[in-house]
């Protein structure tokens, strides 16, 4: 749980879980409205697939990123999906709370 403890980790989980498609790095080059450089993405990507919450496969020069939300299913039951409604939930209010500002926000996850 200590993967998710990090706000830009948790985001890139959530999106990750959420996606129909695995997700390449490159996708979250930009997280919350903020530029990540890759090496700090690649450090946050090292430390989810350590933690068991995501699987990488390499195509070519790409990391492609899937959650393992069934196998952590069988392990944790309910509590990771519950850790993304809450973290989703937590992170739309905070969008809720941003719109005044004239940035487009991103759209919630």
């Amino acid at each position: 749980m200590h993967a998710l403890a990090d706000p830009i980790r948790a985001q890139i989980f959530v999106e990750i879980a959420r996606a129909n498609c695995p997700k390449t790095c490159s996708t979250f080059l930009e997280v919350s409205e903020k530029s990540v450089p890759k090496s700090t993405l690649s450090q946050h990507f090292k430390v989810l697939r350590e933690a068991g919450l995501i699987r990488s496969e390499r195509k070519g020069v790409e990391m492609y990123n899937m959650s393992r939300c069934e196998d952590l299913d069988e392990r944790f039951g309910e509590l990771i999906r519950a850790i993304i409604t809450a973290y989703t939930k937590q992170y739309q209010q905070g969008q809720l709370a941003d719109n005044t500002s004239s940035v487009p926000t991103k759209q919630a996850v």
